[in-house]
């Protein structure tokens, strides 16, 4: 019986191991204890929980400032902080893959709730060859087969505002349920984050239908939700992940396209390197221009007090001006 308690115990105990090995920065926060506490798993999760909790809620981010969200891992504080949470948002379809393995290993009387925030969003699927398996590891997730050229699932949901605003409807949701006591709090302040959301999704939609290209070529595969609902079509030099380094063949057609298409700009971001980019537009013989995905803020974002809405804003100036 002592042998089969220690098999029994083997999974989780490597699953931690795993998990404290998790390097880099550290994520901000501590758990207050008369709030609402929610983790959140990266920055536009973060900012609309903090928009409609309010001061009811103490919103904790694990991503850390200027870390992009596709290869990061948790750390063993994180695990703590989450086990003594009421609310563990997620974005899933994909974007996070140690999140099952995470939520093993939460204390045992951990009575969080984890919300995918995503859920509902028709997912665009892609059979896009990566290296960063995002749609075996949403296949996982949910209990569906994946193989080795099987569809991913596209994680970048938030990127479209008319996305964005069911995810927050999603917030608001799992709010309402850990703390129905301040419910009119949370549906009056997310109707003002909704109000935005609509506002800033009719934008996109009066100013793109007004320029006359419609092709965009990106550093990684985070805007095919923005091209959908916006009427674009995005040609990526890397796939769902930024590090999924691209052919050289890849990279001479994309030029030829850049060329054929008369398309004037290459977007690159922020968070990742701009060097392919860089080097296509001088193949092109182009210019650069930065697409955000909003995976996250950097240090110099912070100071200037960015958040969702002004990245977006300045992503719409800058499609407006590529695309004329």
């Amino acid at each position: 019986m002592l042998f089969k308690g220690i098999k029994g115990l083997a999974l989780p105990l490597m699953l931690l191991a795993l998990l404290l090995a998790g390097c880099g920065p550290k994520s901000s926060g501590t758990i207050v204890e008369d709030k609402v506490n929610v983790v959140t798993t990266f920055y536009p999760i973060y900012e609309f929980a903090q928009e409609i909790g309010g001061e009811d809620v103490n919103a904790i981010n694990l991503l850390p400032v200027g870390v992009e969200p596709h290869d990061w891992t948790p750390r063993s504080q994180d695990i703590v902080n989450t086990s003594k949470a009421q609310l563990f948002l997620y974005n899933g379809a994909g974007l996070e893959g140690w999140v099952p393995n995470f939520l093993k290993g939460l204390d045992s009387g951990s009575k969080v709730q984890a919300v995918e925030v995503s859920k509902g969003i028709d997912y665009i699927m892609t059979n896009e060859e990566e290296d960063h398996d995002h749609g075996a590891e949403h296949a996982e997730e949910h209990g569906e087969e994946a193989s080795g050229d099987s569809l991913h699932t596209d994680p970048h949901t938030w990127v479209s505002p008319k996305s964005a605003l069911l995810m927050a409807e999603n917030i608001k949701n799992s709010l309402v349920q850990v703390d129905p006591a301040h419910k009119d709090g949370y549906e009056e302040r997310y109707s003002k984050v909704a109000d935005r959301l609509k506002a800033l999704g009719s934008k996109f939609e009066t100013e793109l239908a007004k320029v006359p290209n419609k092709e965009i070529v990106v550093s990684h595969q985070a805007f095919a939700y923005l091209c959908r609902d916006y009427g674009l079509t995005q040609h990526a030099i890397m796939g769902l992940s930024p590090d999924a380094e691209p052919r050289g063949q890849d990279l001479v057609k994309l030029a030829e396209l850049v060329k054929k298409e008369g398309i004037r700009y290459i977007f690159f971001e922020e968070l990742v390197s701009d060097k392919l980019a860089k080097t296509l537009a001088a193949e092109a013989g182009v210019s650069t221009m930065v697409l955000n995905p909003v995976e996250g803020l950097t240090e110099q974002d912070q100071k200037n007090n960015e958040n969702y809405f002004t990245l977006m804003e300045k992503n719409l100036q800058n499609l407006i001006l590529a695309l004329k």
